[in-house]
């Protein structure tokens, strides 16, 4: 899994140069490709290298592995404007085929920022308090399907509430406040719970001190959405063109 997971963030971070080396005619913001570097490397290195092996038998190393695959990645990468890029450099025919796919059903029920917080939230919540955790160190699949998950989820919770890329549609500031609030309290009340209530396996002392690193590790990383979210909020509006899906790079 190690190797693969370098394999594709390798893969993604030439990709992604690529395109910016086509759209550079139009320009492209040099802080949306570190952020989109940062967020692989970050992915990377919280299910590969010294961090991954040590996550096997560290409850904090693997607390520390979900900071960064699960809310420090997904932050990067949507700030990375990925599809914003794609829409740029593909060929038209493939740029409306891309549109068609993100204005479709199965797109907007993921990006519904309800729907992507209990993804998220409520994957942790199954992970740690449904017993699953033990099983992830003897189940290659299923240690893979989790890895998967995380950043899945986390991606889609971060796109539908402070992305910069076109969606099929975009929910108001005070809903997305809500929905941030709720992942964050749901975040915070689980770090509670394992403080409490150990994995099986984990020792007391180790699974608090992990669960202190997840309950203001993740406040920290909340509290740069919602700097991003009210700064978007409040700053000045600015016309945009009509349709579904708008290009923005701001």
């Amino acid at each position: 899994m190690s190797t693969l997971a370098v394999a594709l963030a390798v893969l993604a971070v030439v990709a992604y140069v690529g395109a910016v080396h086509r759209s550079r005619r139009r320009g492209w913001p040099r802080r949306r490709t570190l952020a989109w570097v940062g967020g692989t490397v970050a992915g990377v290195a919280a299910v590969s290298g010294p961090l991954a092996v040590a996550a096997h038998h560290s409850f904090m190393a693997h607390m520390i592995g979900h900071l960064l695959l699960g809310m420090l990645a997904p932050l990067l990468l949507v700030l990375g404007a990925p599809v914003t890029l794609a829409m740029r450099t593909l060929p038209v025919v493939a740029a409306r085929r891309l549109s068609r796919v993100l204005n479709g059903t199965g797109i907007r029920l993921l990006t519904e920022p309800a729907v992507a917080g209990i993804l998220s939230v409520g994957g942790l919540w199954v992970l740690y308090a449904g017993g699953i955790f033990p099983a992830l160190h003897h189940h290659p699949g299923l240690h893979l399907l989790v890895h998967v998950h995380v950043l899945g989820s986390g991606y889609l919770l971060t796109q539908s509430l402070v992305g910069v890329d076109p969606m099929p549609h975009r929910r108001s500031f005070p809903h997305r406040a809500a929905v941030l609030v709720l992942a964050v309290a749901g975040h915070d009340i689980l770090a509670k719970y394992l403080y409490a209530h150990p994995p099986a396996g984990v020792p007391d002392i180790e699974a608090a001190r992990a669960a202190i690193l997840m309950y203001y590790g993740g406040d920290a990383l909340s509290i740069a959405m919602m700097v991003l979210l009210c700064a978007r909020w409040f700053r000045p509006r600015r016309r945009k063109s009509p349709g579904r899906l708008q290009e923005s790079v701001a």
